[in-house]
């Protein structure tokens, strides 16, 4: 995607150079600064990526995986022993519970390298790394594509004579949140630059305001028309019919169609399986825990009170300042996603296309995935 005319991906090499490994690190776009400061931050080691992925400089499941692809490279880099990278392997893992995309890339890297001399290992884990993020990009394309459909019927269903189609998304699946493109938003940019009028609700999703923050700064930089709001607000604007469709992304899917999620994905899914909107989840195969059966058994990542009991903005004089917005002494709860049951999805775009959440329709689009996994 493009900031102020230039073209970004999340994570690319420092050097620019294809044998960066050897000399440099991968560079990431600060997400902590957004949306009032653009600025990167170079990743030198597994220990920086580990430090990216818990500090959320770096956070989506698509990315999260990408990251820690390119730090289980780093770390080899230092120390490509069984040893290291069994070390840097669960360092890594243990960065974010939730995502599975992160588990998944680094059983992916070390499985490509574990075989190889060890003087082979750091260079074919960043060059297994680099496939991770090509690849995600396609997919995201991909699952754009498949989006695009789906909005465009919608659209055409709708009949609103040229007025955009409402769309409700939580959190960020925006590019920000993969390499490139994103999940859940890559669909909504593609009608959007198709020429399919488009409106976009964008939840604050406190308490990180990822929506406010991230999906409201690059749906901006694209020159989507958007609203903020509140956490709260999108079951009335069900209710008042001002929503068409709700899509987002995910941070584990599991074999079942259950869908785990930024926290407050449920509440929305439930407004709009009451009021008839259609809910779909945007994601690709590398979300999809094939193995967990059930949404119940997610690890839920419980984060710092901090991040709800203060909050960090920009004043009117133009500093960036953090405030306390609790009372000393309130104790608070953080967990950081929660899971949605598949009853209540209307389908999973990915990026083989789009079916329904269940094991069957996961079995229609990826039948060797879960059979490898039963």
């Amino acid at each position: 995607m493009k900031i102020q005319g230039s073209h970004y991906r999340t994570i690319w090499p420092a050097s620019g150079a294809a044998d960066a490994h050897l000399s440099s690190g991968v560079r990431v776009i600060d997400q902590t600064r957004l949306p009032f400061t653009f600025i990167t931050a170079d990743l030198f080691s597994m220990n920086d990526a580990a430090h990216a992925i818990r500090a959320m400089i770096v956070r989506g499941a698509p990315l999260i995986g990408a990251t820690a692809a390119y730090g289980l490279a780093l770390g080899l880099r230092a120390d490509a022993s069984d040893a290291g990278l069994a070390a840097a392997a669960a360092t890594l893992k243990a960065a974010r519970p939730t995502a599975v995309n992160l588990a998944w890339a680094v059983d992916r890297v070390s499985a490509k390298v574990a075989t190889l001399p060890v003087d082979d290992r750091a260079a074919a884990a960043w060059a297994e790394a680099a496939a991770i993020a090509d690849a995600d990009v396609e997919q995201c394309r991909a699952i754009g594509q498949h989006g695009l459909g789906i909005i465009k019927a919608l659209a055409a269903k709708a009949g609103k004579s040229g007025k955009p189609l409402n769309i409700l998304t939580h959190c960020n699946a925006g590019w920000l949140a993969c390499v490139d493109w994103g999940t859940a938003l890559a669909p909504i940019y593609m009608a959007f630059d198709a020429g399919v009028p488009v409106h976009v609700w964008v939840d604050e999703t406190r308490p990180r305001n990822q929506g406010a923050s991230l999906t409201a700064y690059e749906l901006g930089a694209h020159g989507v028309p958007h609203t903020v709001i509140a956490d709260n607000t999108g079951g009335l604007l069900m209710q008042r019919g001002e929503v068409d469709m709700a899509i987002v992304g995910s941070d584990r899917t599991v074999a079942n169609g259950d869908v785990c999620n930024k926290v407050g994905t449920y509440l929305k899914a439930l407004a709009a399986h009451d009021n008839g909107v259609p809910f779909y989840v945007a994601l690709p195969s590398s979300t999809i825990d094939f193995e967990m059966q059930a949404g119940s058994l997610i690890p839920i990542e419980e984060r710092d009170a901090r991040e709800l009991t203060h909050m960090s903005g920009r004043t009117e004089q133009g500093t960036l300042e953090t405030v306390r917005i609790v009372p000393e002494g309130s104790p608070a709860l953080n967990p950081a996603f929660d899971v949605t049951p598949a009853r209540l999805v209307t389908g999973l775009i990915t990026e083989r296309g789009v079916c329904a959440a269940s094991r069957a329709g996961l079995r229609s689009l990826f039948p060797e995935m879960l059979a490898a996994a039963e």
